[in-house]
């Protein structure tokens, strides 16, 4: 076989610049389809919480699965800061990497909810208004990583990749009914949806509480996931599915 091209990286994966673009893309995309579905379901049910959080939670859930087949094939999916964290910590991806992917999936999520404000007319950025500072939503972002965590490294452990999109959809549509914090589960979201103030938004004295609860959340599935899981070193760059040179996820039967 020949040398890596130029757009390949190590290992035959693909350049670090295609990765990190990837990852722009699909967090700008995941931003725009939490703010702007909670910004229609806004608009299409007023004063009927239930039924908004469902039209939010039902189109998050849609996209989140479309979204990681439009680029895990390149980047693996990620979206999310926690999850490469500990992706890198497991050997999945480098740190310096780890470093371009958090970068860029907190860009990613801010320009896609200023896209999503502008799309419905409203101003470009707005500072959100809806308080979640709580215990009991702290509890449910710990909660809601902790679950996420274990499902992308649990299927990734079990070679069952190809059904990482539609159970990672499912699973956060699920998480936001059966948390009090609708599960944000992702630092990167958090920042993007403190800059509308519509039903999605979170106002910004209570983003510290959400990332570090994140955070412990992360920290709680990384212990759990090495004491279930002996051996996932090995497949932790199929995280959240495995990117190749083509671009084309590669899922295991």
């Amino acid at each position: 076989m020949g040398a890596p091209t130029a757009i390949n990286g190590p290992e035959g994966r693909p350049h670090l610049s295609r990765r990190l673009l990837a990852e722009f893309i699909g967090s700008a995309f995941l931003a725009l389809a939490v703010v702007g579905s909670g910004i229609a379901a806004e608009r299409l049910s007023p004063g009927q919480a239930g039924l908004e959080l469902l039209e939010n939670a039902a189109a998050t859930a849609a996209a989140l699965f479309a979204i990681i087949l439009m680029v895990g094939g390149v980047s693996g999916g990620h979206l999310n800061p926690v999850v490469s964290v500990v992706d890198a910590a497991f050997g999945g991806i480098a740190w310096r990497d780890c470093a371009g992917y958090i970068c860029v999936q907190v860009a990613g999520c801010v320009s896609g909810a200023i896209l999503a404000n502008a799309m419905f007319g409203l101003a470009a950025v707005s500072v959100a208004q809806h308080s979640r500072a709580s215990f009991a939503h702290w509890l449910s972002e710990v909660i809601a990583t902790f679950g996420l965590l274990l499902l992308v490294f649990a299927l990734a452990r079990s070679h069952r990749t190809q059904r990482t999109p539609a159970a990672v959809g499912a699973y956060i549509g699920a998480a936001y009914l059966f948390t009090s914090s609708t599960s944000f589960a992702n630092p990167a979201i958090t920042v993007a949806r403190m800059l509308s103030n519509t039903f999605a938004g979170i106002d910004p004295v209570s983003v510290p509480g959400f990332v570090a609860a994140q955070a412990v959340g992360a920290l709680l599935a990384f212990c759990t996931i090495r004491r279930l899981y002996p051996g996932i070193d090995l497949v932790a760059d199929d995280v959240v599915v495995p990117a190749t040179a083509n671009g084309s996820p590669s899922g295991h039967s």
